[in-house]
């Protein structure tokens, strides 16, 4: 496993980290002993980061992600999030206020079973109640000086938002979507984290399983699983597939699997910290991590990116 040092001021954590979103039934439902045997697997092949968020499952993949590592607390860097809280109906709202993000801290460190968080992230700019990235931020810098968070992150943040909230203190990491086939934040926003010492920990590298290699124009997806009101996955399925299997062909030139070149691509750029991938099963997790020891050369990353263009 190769580890990377989170921004400036950040741990080192492992290149390759484990996304929970799964864990928490979202995608079709999940069996929480198939979690923690991933989670198992993930520990003894090195990986050290683990992120998950209180609005997967409605605080079920916490709860599921904290049991798993309430052996090897120690030996992680535990990741999770603030700024969507639900109803008793269960509808989801953002909300970044100070009084909110405290709260969501105590019911975090409750489900996960500890008493600090390693990386506590603002999970998407509040669009609901307004709240400023700058109150968010203070409510954040509080957490830290009271010992519950050590590290503050942010995600999905654009680079105004990131200034604003670099106004009240550092962010250690930002979370934004990134793959071969969302390549937007090359242009401006890694280059920002990069000036910044901001440490950038991807989601999507499989752009939500697009680039598992195991899509087919007819495949379809439950109501219970959210890929079923995404385009991507619906209108451009198609597409996204015709661009799977040319990528397929670059992989196996290199004696990779398809999520592999894809994870390599993402951990190419210089200002990644590390790539989560999103898990199931311990082979999702497993199949990825030679992708840290790849190499793609420029004449490689150029076709790649062409064959997204397309």
């Amino acid at each position: 496993m190769q580890y990377r040092k989170l921004g400036k001021n950040g741990p080192e954590i492992s290149a390759i980290g484990f996304g929970s979103w799964a864990a928490g039934g979202d995608w079709g439902g999940q069996d929480d002993q198939l979690t923690a045997e991933s989670i198992r697997a993930a520990l003894d092949a090195g990986v050290t980061f683990f992120d998950t968020a209180p609005v997967y499952g409605k605080g079920h993949s916490e709860e599921v992600i904290g049991q798993a590592l309430k052996g090897d607390r120690s030996r992680v860097v535990l990741a999770t999030k603030c700024g969507m809280v639900w109803d008793e109906n269960l509808k989801v709202s953002k909300n970044g206020s100070y009084a909110s993000i405290i709260r969501e801290a105590e019911d975090s460190l409750r489900r996960l079973g500890t008493d600090y968080i390693d990386l506590y992230q603002m999970h998407w700019p509040d669009t609901d109640t307004k709240a400023s990235a700058e109150e968010t931020m203070r409510a954040m810098d509080k957490l830290v000086q009271d010992g519950k968070v050590r590290y503050v992150g942010v995600s999905n943040y654009s680079i105004p938002l990131l200034e604003e909230s670099l106004a009240v203190r550092h962010v250690d990491s930002l979370q934004p979507p990134y793959s071969i086939l969302r390549p937007a934040i090359e242009k401006e926003i890694l280059p920002y984290c990069q000036e910044k010492g901001i440490g950038v920990v991807s989601y999507s590298a499989l752009t939500s399983g697009l680039l598992s290699g195991n899509y087919t124009y007819e495949t379809k997806f439950p109501e219970t699983d959210w890929r079923s009101r995404n385009k991507a996955h619906t209108v451009d399925l198609r597409s996204n597939v015709d661009r799977a299997e040319k990528l397929k062909v670059i992989a196996n030139g290199l004696g990779l699997t398809l999520p592999q070149l894809a994870v390599a691509y993402v951990l190419a750029h210089p200002a990644i910290t590390s790539a989560i991938v999103g898990v199931r099963k311990p082979s999702h997790i497993l199949g990825v991590l030679p992708a840290t020891e790849v190499k793609l050369e420029e004449a490689t990353l150029a076709e790649i990116r062409a064959i997204a263009a397309s």
